[in-house]
């Protein structure tokens, strides 16, 4: 499968725009994390405050991405030993529907649904493993996913936002959220970066498929 090339001045302008806007988002994050930092110290939120896991960047980069932390401690061995609730996260789209996942606190059903835990993942786009629009950056096991394709999704650094997020997030699953995701690396464009922005921040106020 050919991986496009994608136009210097645009990487060059979108690069530019993610560490602008990322400094400034950190910055207003502040008093957000010492709010969220207050909360954790208590009851079933208690543990720490960012939650990191390891994703695949762009040509195959592995770095970790951060998180508000919305998940008991210690919430990754517990999926992992149990066999039921793996497959039934993996039939789900690597992902598991709040009401019926035990490793989400009642604080971090909030952040989901108004998306506030992905906010970390501002220092993930000044560090440059992230953009602010790509597609959303997955975890190994779902690369068979994209099966001969993988290698064009990696073409491109994966974003906070992303064309399947905006058409509809969690509530679309593979193969499909592939077809959508490559269709961005197909079309890549300042202005529909910019499209892609709005249509994400009118998904976020809908709470459309945050989970």
């Amino acid at each position: 499968m050919s991986v496009r090339k994608q136009n210097k001045a645009y990487l060059f302008v979108k690069r530019l725009l993610d560490i602008v806007i990322s400094v400034i988002a950190l910055i207003f994050l502040i008093p957000v994390t010492l709010v969220i930092f207050i909360i954790d110290r208590f009851g079933d939120n208690k543990g720490p405050v960012f939650y990191k896991q390891k994703r695949v960047g762009k040509d195959h980069k592995i770095f970790y991405m951060y998180k508000y932390r919305s998940m008991i401690v210690g919430a990754e061995k517990r999926l992992e030993e149990d066999p039921q609730l793996y497959q039934k996260y993996v039939e789900n789209g690597y992902k598991l529907p709040p009401d019926e996942d035990p490793r989400i606190t009642k604080f971090g059903r909030f952040l989901r649904k108004s998306s506030i835990d992905e906010l970390p993942q501002f220092f993930n786009i000044l560090k440059g493993d992230m953009s602010l629009i790509g597609p959303r950056p997955i975890v190994e096991d779902e690369l068979k996913e994209y099966g001969d394709r993988v290698d064009k999704f990696l073409s491109v650094k994966p974003g906070a936002m992303g064309y399947w997020q905006a058409s509809g997030r969690s509530n679309i699953m593979y193969p499909e959220r592939c077809d959508l995701e490559l269709y961005y690396v197909d079309h890549a464009s300042l202005w529909f970066d910019i499209k892609v922005f709005f249509k994400n921040i009118v998904a976020i106020f809908k709470a459309d498929g945050a989970f």
